[in-house]
């Protein structure tokens, strides 16, 4: 653009771009960049540092390709080794050892003094001993900090530079601050959500206000000769290893670089660049740790790759570009997943048979077109298709086509029945609707066989505990049942609150009649609900469900140790417990005070076992009725413990076989 003052008023209006992008809160784009990438970028920046100071390290001092250059210009004066400058070599490694005795030493890692400036100290310390000592080792300027020294304020003003306005009519200035704005703050907001990584309090910096900070900053900057101002990893990160916490640091190594530019340049040009090349290779060494690449590795190829990607295009080319052809490469992927992983494919074991549940991903696009295609080739003739759009927010215009084209004449000339879930009102024709049996009917009860309905509660049982539960429209539920009663089964269960009957079996409305009494003891009122249940309303299975860790079976059991009321002050308590200590061997109970937690548990859950077999038993041989039903197979009994930790049901057959016509009405309890 012409000249130095023609670039710095290029970097004014960059400025002011910047805070108009502030103010338009543009800063939130920081949240759609993959963690892949910003960690790819952490690590890349990481081998920069390492192999740009590598060289400086030991002395080895030439000038560089740029400032994100990896590779010194090669030497026209001899090898490697022989411009290779021992004393800076020497302070270099010393330096290393510094850092590295301070970072793995607790009491000197938390001291008031950060390593980094005893480093300083020791190698200005060091040249000086150098220099003194007449070894050969002196430090020359070409292995020094070189800053500008001023012989006066008006030398020191000297160095500013004012823009030049008249650019404002030149269209190029206007392109190359767009460029800046542009540039710097892509740069700064990756680089944010990157140092926000390494803050050992996590916190989230607003990114708004850092481009309306740093818009400000360039503003002033380019009206007083200053260089683009944008957020650096490398000093962030130098920043927070000093242990540095609030953005006060920020303002005091502002201050303080000001200071010593101005008034002490002399000091400054006497600090060696192997000591600050060796804390910068510390840091380089922190960003790019083997752990951060295994750990990658692990999380699996879809973060590896873009993560591998984006360091070797940062290194290859610059900052910027090796971010764009990460971000692109993520973004591959995450159209290679969409395309894989559309959808997920349930296939539900309902009362009225199996349904293909199909639930759409959050965002459906023609791209997912072929593989929906693929799922409704799949569906058999006369079978049941869920299409579930609940947790879909857009579904492309081609895919909805294709939805209607399905359940308007494919699935018709199949005998395919589609349903539709979280549709509602928002894709026009195509609104919800329930096409397959998902609750008991008359028809569906009279022809399931107490074994068929125990294999129904057993399969809703697994989905309990997977957490794979069906899907049910409770509301449409409410209405089919709030007239009429088929109900699979009778199930009686303690009084315990764990022991959700509906949820342990996943059933819905109505499929169970459930009964709770403590001790699972049948007395007549609980008969007369089985009987009304299996004679009336047609359940074919009776399950009496206990659960591990009884705390009233355990009552029972240290009463009967202690042989003492543990509870004086109730009345009816006393038969329960007495109900169950019949269950209990006394030969069991021998040494019970020995025994560990463990084992007075599984002793519990021992007895807790025979109870419910010996109630199943009782049930079996009540009434007429209910022992008519059993013996010649119309009705089933059986028991059940439930498991309060995994939630699995263990189901246990009646200690006895079915009553003969001679066995003995019930037990009146």
């Amino acid at each position: 653009i012409g000249s130095f003052e023609a670039f710095l008023l290029a970097v004014a209006l960059a400025g002011g771009l910047q805070i108009l992008l502030g103010a338009l809160r543009a800063g939130s784009i920081a949240a759609f960049i993959p963690s892949s990438v910003i960690k790819g970028l952490l690590a890349a920046i990481g081998l920069i540092l390492i192999m740009k100071q590598l060289p400086h390290l030991v002395g080895y001092v030439a000038p560089l390709q740029g400032d994100m250059a990896l590779h010194p210009e090669a030497p026209t004066d001899g090898g490697f080794f022989q411009r290779i400058h021992w004393g800076a070599g020497v302070i270099g490694l010393f330096s290393i050892a510094v850092l590295l005795l301070w970072d793995r030493s607790k009491m000197l890692k938390k001291s008031i003094v950060p390593g980094p400036l005893v480093v300083v100290l020791s190698a200005v310390a060091l040249s000086f001993l150098f220099e003194k000592s007449g070894s050969g080792w002196p430090l020359g300027a070409r292995q020094l900090v070189q800053v500008p020294v001023a012989e006066s304020l008006g030398g020191f003003l000297g160095f500013l530079k004012l823009p030049d306005f008249s650019g404002l009519l030149d269209s190029k200035i206007y392109v190359a601050a767009v460029t800046i704005a542009v540039v710097a703050s892509l740069e700064t907001l990756l680089n944010l959500e990157a140092v926000d990584r390494l803050d050992p309090q996590k916190r989230i910096s607003p990114p708004n206000r850092e481009l309306l900070a740093q818009g400000a900053g360039n503003l002033v900057a380019g009206l007083l000769g200053g260089l683009p101002i944008t957020s650096v990893i490398v000093r962030s990160s130098v920043n927070i290893n000093a242990g540095a916490r609030t953005r006060i640091s920020g303002i005091v190594h502002g201050v303080l670089l000001l200071g010593c530019v101005a008034l002490l340049p002399g000091w400054l040009n006497r600090i060696p660049l192997s000591c600050l090349a060796a804390i910068l290779v510390a840091t380089g060494v922190k960003l790019a740790s083997p752990k951060l690449f295994a750990q990658m590795w692990r999380n699996g190829l879809d973060q590896f790759l873009p993560f591998a990607v984006t360091v070797t295009a940062i290194l290859a080319t610059d900052l910027l570009i090796g971010i764009v052809i990460g971000l692109a490469f993520s973004i591959l992927f995450i159209l290679r997943s969409n395309l894989r992983s559309p959808l997920r494919r349930v296939i539900e074991q309902h009362v009225g048979g199996e349904v293909l549940h199909v639930k759409l991903a959050n965002q459906v696009s023609f791209l997912n077109r072929v593989a929906l295609l693929k799922t409704f080739d799949e569906v058999p003739r006369g079978g049941n298709l869920l299409i579930d759009a609940s947790e879909t927010d857009y579904i492309d215009a081609d895919v909805l086509g294709l939805i209607r084209e399905f359940q308007s004449e494919t699935a018709p000339a199949r005998g395919i029945q589609v349903s539709l879930a979280g549709f509602q009102d928002d894709y026009g024709d195509l609104s919800d609707r329930t096409q397959y049996i998902d609750l008991t009917t008359r028809e569906l009860q009279a022809l399931l066989s107490p074994d068929q309905v125990l294999t129904i509660l057993k399969a809703g049982n697994e989905r309990f505990c997977s957490g794979e539960t069906l899907s049910r429209d409770l509301v449409r539920h409410r209405g089919m049942v709030a007239d009429s009663r088929h109900p699979l089964a009778v199930v009686l269960s303690g009084a315990s609150s764990r022991t959700p009957v509906e949820l342990i079996f996943d059933v819905g409305l109505g499929d169970l009649v459930c009964t709770r009494v403590a001790g699972n003891i049948p007395c007549d009122e609980v008969l007369g609900t089985i009987e009304y249940a299996c004679l009336d309303a047609g359940a074919s299975l009776v399950i009496v469900m206990g659960h591990t860790a009884n705390s009233l079976v355990r009552l029972a059991v240290e009463e009967q140790v202690d042989s003492r009321d543990h509870v004086p002050q109730a009345t009816c308590l006393p038969l329960i417990l007495k109900e169950i200590q019949q269950s209990i061997d006394p030969a069991r109970l021998q040494g019970w005070t020995s025994l560990s937690q463990l084992e007075q548990l599984a002793r519990i859950d021992e007895f807790s076992r025979r109870h419910v077999q010996r109630m199943a038993d009782r049930v079996g041989v009540s009434t007429p009725a209910i022992r008519e039903r059993f013996r010649d197979g119309r009705l089933r009994i059986i028991g059940a413990m439930y498991d309060l930790r995994s939630g699995r049901v263990e189901f246990l057959e009646p200690l006895n076989s079915p009553p003969s016509d001679s066995t003995t009405v019930r037990q009146r309890t």
